[in-house]
């Protein structure tokens, strides 16, 4: 695998998850002993990824029953076992995590390079020296590691606390000075050794992103009630529209406007999700004016659109940046 390359976790890895019990493990259970089982299981198949809080939260309200606290007998730790498992997949199908798998061959490229390492030291060494002093501390060489940042292969140093008695072992603090040469000369063991690190135990960091593959989408579409709720909205709209506004622009400019709550990419994440709306909106008759279409005339033509917009979704996910 290629370190730092971009990991979509969408729930087909824990196809191969083992849903057995240990075999230790025999008459009454804790059943929070067996969530804990089925999150280690899932997170061997993820990478090792430590799970995050909201994911396992959103799984288990995936669960139409609750056991935690209490003490079950070995076939229902069985089926929670699998269940559990099961909704975590459930959850990032419908919400896939971006992840980076850290094995040190990042770092190992520009150790490898004495050009590119010289680049590298240099560049970290003038960032931390603000003063132009021409010399920093030992113990700024910490913040040289962290300002290299996942992008250089280096994960955080709370993902990672092995960085820190790296450190330690090299001498990297305290105040005294160090010029650029010698800056670099106390880095490039340093760097080495966080790649052995973690060629012998990569970390995995969730990245920033999010991917819209059409998922809400269509539990919108599965559920009258809601679709229903959207159809009326845009149909109030419509009373407040220009006489000559086409259906199409009225609709295009609601989901423009409030798409991210309904399951469709933020306009500004990028040129492909414009041109995704052109591509949805080039099929559709505009010359029909908003204020002369009946509700269950808007309402098919919804459903039309979003139905169109769940399927390019679903065959091209759209990555884009976490929007608060």
């Amino acid at each position: 695998m290629s370190d730092g390359a971009l990991q979509v976790l969408d729930g087909t890895h824990l196809l191969a998850a083992d849903t057995s019990l240990p075999e230790e493990l025999s008459g009454d259970i804790a059943a929070d002993r067996v969530l804990q089982i089925a999150e280690s299981r899932a997170s061997g198949c993820l990478y090792s990824l430590s799970l995050p809080e909201f994911l396992k939260s959103s799984a288990l309200k995936r669960l139409n029953y609750d056991v935690r606290g209490q003490v079950i007998d070995s076939a229902k730790a069985e089926r929670l076992l699998r269940d559990y498992i099961s909704a975590i997949a459930d959850e990032l199908r419908d919400e896939p995590i971006v992840v980076s798998v850290l094995d040190g061959n990042t770092i190992c490229l520009f150790l490898e390079d004495e050009d590119d390492f010289a680049m590298l030291a240099e560049n970290l060494f003038t960032d931390l020296d603000a003063e132009d002093e021409g010399k920093l501390s030992k113990s700024e060489i910490q913040n040289a590691i962290v300002n290299m940042g996942v992008e250089m292969g280096v994960p955080p140093l709370s993902d990672f606390p092995m960085a820190n008695d790296i450190l330690k072992k090299h001498g990297a603090e305290g105040e005294e000075k160090l010029g650029q040469a010698q800056f670099a000369q106390l880095l490039q063991p340093i760097l080495q050794e966080l790649a052995d690190a973690l060629a012998l135990e990569p970390v995995t960091v969730i990245q920033n992103i999010k991917i819209t593959n059409g998922s809400k989408l269509r539990k919108l579409l599965a559920d009258k009630n809601q679709l229903d709720n959207v159809t009326e909205k845009m149909y109030q709209q419509t009373n407040d529209c220009q006489k000559e506004q086409g259906c199409a622009e009225v609709i295009r400019s609601y989901l423009e406007k409030n798409g991210n709550e309904l399951g469709l990419p933020p306009l500004e994440a990028n040129e492909t999700v414009i041109l995704l709306y052109d591509a949805i909106f080039s099929d559709i008759d505009n010359k029909m004016r908003a204020k002369d279409m009946k509700k269950n005339e808007l309402g098919d033509l919804v459903r039309q659109i979003l139905e169109n917009f769940a399927a390019e979704l679903q065959a091209n996910p759209v990555f884009h940046d976490v929007v608060n």
